[in-house]
């Protein structure tokens, strides 16, 4: 079983929803990384000297390479990544070996069967 790496950069106000979309959409699992920050074209806004900043979390989701796309789509449509600039982004990248999945792959084995 060959698996992708489905990195996601989310307003932390839509984790949960980004979260339940990809379980949804397979996904067995996920590690969220709160507090992270970031800018896009538009440089974050300032008041009297400070930033203002909202909070970005970052989920990893090792996936099924069959499922990885329906993923990306449903984690995009649930932070409305296309919707709205600064919203999110994610990317997925490929896994050349993994250990410590043999419990996910005991329960990906027949839904992949399934979408083949």
């Amino acid at each position: 079983m060959h698996f992708k790496l489905i990195i996601a950069l989310v307003e932390d106000s839509t984790t949960e929803k980004v979260l339940e979309a990809a379980r949804s959409a397979g996904a067995t699992g996920s590690t969220v990384i709160n507090h992270a920050r970031g800018e896009g074209i538009e440089q974050s806004k300032t008041f009297l000297g400070l930033t203002l900043d909202t909070q970005r979390d970052v989920l990893l989701l090792l996936v099924e390479e069959h499922l990885s796309r329906t993923i990306l789509e449903k984690i995009s449509e649930a932070g409305e990544f296309d919707n709205q600039s600064g919203s999110g982004i994610a990317f997925q990248i490929d896994i050349e070996d993994a250990v410590g999945v043999s419990h996910q792959i005991a329960s990906l084995s027949q839904v992949v069967e399934e979408e083949l």
